[in-house]
């Protein structure tokens, strides 16, 4: 796609869309040929809802849907990855700020607004078959390239079981917006130094505990345990409604199920669209895992069978 000097290209995330900033208009256009529906149609719903909740989102300034492309609201260039990284920065303080907007998020109870074509759109629940098929990405595309093929066999007919199992152990119900990204990176501070949301199209009702472990065990940025515990009890001493037993249970499976999700993303992103750069967050990705499995007796068998297969990542 061409456009004149105004624009610059952004680099974008993990995704299939290009980015455009145009300075003159301080909006960015959202190119999206693949998956339309998606990154257009559902990105702008999306961000109508949180908008209708005093949330800060990218608001639609125009669109052209037959070019595949929409033009939306530019927030700044400044993330809270960006602030994190600043060593003068108080960083526990900044996501205590960063919670107060996920708060935000999950107090919205809209699930249902028209796009920009005027089609109503309903947000979909976060269903156990979508978790489940989220984590069996690992499988799909990290372990056959780790293990042979009969290994490979075996395992997966386990990891499968385990996953299911996990799934069975939530006890909290899917009746809360999930941004279902929800990390430092598509947090945005803007110029009235407000932080608003970006990259909100996979948003879905499901379980309170998600977005918080999609923040806290972010594998974009490394945290300190002690760090991500006071984030975490801040959050729960917040929240006078939790049963903070059932919901560390949650959070920790969810945590788990994600990074495993991420280790197979990041691995197909690799071999099937060339972006190797994702690989070097694997790692931390198993750290997490690693240190999840550890606090919670309902991964003993995965434990078990991760540690079983790949020794050499987790030891012993």
């Amino acid at each position: 796609m061409k456009f004149s000097k105004d624009f610059t290209k952004i680099r974008g995330d993990a995704s299939l869309r290009e980015f455009y900033r145009n300075h003159k208009n301080k909006t960015i256009i959202i190119f999206a040929k693949k998956e339309k529906n998606k990154n257009l149609l559902i990105y702008d719903a999306i961000n109508k809802i949180l908008i209708k909740n005093n949330i800060i989102a990218p608001q639609l300034v125009s669109q052209n849907y037959l070019k595949n492309y929409i033009e939306v609201e530019d927030l700044g260039t400044k993330s809270i990855y960006q602030l994190l990284n600043n060593k003068k920065t108080n960083n526990y303080l900044i996501l205590v700020e960063v919670l107060k907007v996920l708060k935000s998020i999950q107090l919205i109870k809209d699930k249902k607004i028209k796009n920009f074509k005027k089609k109503s759109y309903q947000i979909k629940k976060y269903k156990n078959n979508i978790l489940f098929n989220e984590a069996k990405l690992f499988c799909d595309w990290y372990v056959p390239k780790k293990l042979p093929k009969k290994k490979y066999i075996s395992f997966n007919f386990k990891f499968k079981k385990e996953i299911r199992y996990l799934l069975s152990k939530l006890n909290y119900k899917n009746d809360t917006f999930v941004h279902r990204d929800f990390h430092v990176s598509n947090l945005i501070v803007n110029l009235n130094k407000k932080i608003g949301v970006i990259d909100s199209q996979d948003a879905l009702i499901g379980n309170k505990a998600y977005d918080l472990a999609s923040l806290i065990d972010d594998v974009r940025f490394k945290t300190s345990i002690s760090l991500k515990n006071k984030v975490y009890n801040h959050y729960v001493n917040s929240n006078k409604k939790i049963n903070e037993k059932k919901f560390k249970n949650d959070f920790e499976i969810l945590s788990v199920l994600r990074n495993l999700k991420i280790i197979g993303i990041f691995t197909r992103l690799a071999l099937r669209d060339n972006k190797a750069k994702y690989l070097k967050l694997i790692p931390y990705a198993w750290e997490m895992i690693n240190f999840r499995m550890k606090q919670n007796k309902v991964f003993v068998n995965l434990n078990f069978l991760l540690k079983d297969n790949f020794r050499s990542i987790l030891g012993k």
